[in-house]
């Protein structure tokens, strides 16, 4: 009992539900503030506008908002099963150092991607059921950015369990990440996971890089066939000989 006790205190401590809070409401915050200052660009508004015409078209099809209603439903219970029962476990109010930040960001991006290329290529990609789920999403041969919600729920919670799995992970070695590398890295994976799907002209600095990693994903959509199966950077792709 005194051991029951003990272990019960420990994790009791270590629950910081309150640095959770403080992340998810930054993120939500971030994220409005980062697309309101973004599309006040006339390169940025442009791009908007030709993904939302296309997008009306796609959403006037019947299979669209049904898909789209399940996965966001999907989204929102993992990302509230993280916020609550896992990060707090794994995040701290200390600020870290802008180099710490920096390499804490890279590390859960580089992790995550790494095992997320395997889940892709071998499992979505495979033989069994699970290519069938991966192939509503590759219904889109010609991505915009309503596509990047466009996947079956199944899908959805598998990508964000391995991106906060990965999170969770990580800590158990390294200990808690500081609030500001959560809110960083999530806003990163999630807006990165967008861009690649969204219709991208080429243009100046940054949006030709844009163009460039939306270009190499739309060519994975081609077919069910295509490599280019990491999902944060190519260099998986590169490596194991699948980037085309």
């Amino acid at each position: 009992k005194a051991l029951q006790m003990t272990f019960f205190n420990s994790m009791y401590e270590s629950y910081d539900w309150q640095s959770s809070l403080i992340a998810l409401l930054a993120i939500a915050m971030l994220t409005k503030l980062l697309k309101q200052g973004i599309f006040k660009h006339p390169e940025a508004n442009a791009m908007k506008q030709r993904n939302h015409e296309v997008d009306k078209k796609k959403l006037a099809q019947e299979k669209y908002p049904r898909i789209i209603k399940d996965t966001q439903r999907a989204g929102l219970f993992t990302n509230l099963t993280f916020f609550t029962l896992v990060l707090p476990f794994c995040i701290t109010p200390t600020v870290g150092q802008p180099l710490t930040i920096l390499l804490n960001i890279v590390l859960i991006l580089m992790i995550y991607d790494f095992f997320y290329y395997l889940m892709h290529r071998f499992w979505f990609h495979g033989t069994g059921s699970m290519r069938q789920i991966h192939a509503v999403h590759h219904q889109a041969r010609a991505p915009t950015y309503i596509d990047a919600h466009y996947v079956h729920p199944l899908e959805t919670f598998l990508g964000l369990t391995l991106f906060f799995l990965t999170i969770g992970g990580l800590s158990l070695f390294t200990g808690p990440f500081d609030i500001i590398s959560i809110v960083c890295v999530y806003i990163i994976y999630v807006q990165l996971n967008i861009l690649n799907h969204t219709s991208i002209d080429k243009a100046s600095f940054p949006f030709k890089t844009i163009h460039w990693i939306a270009a190499k994903h739309h060519r994975h959509h081609e077919n069910m066939q295509m490599g280019n199966y990491a999902s944060i950077t190519l260099i998986f792709d590169k490596l194991f000989r699948t980037y085309e």
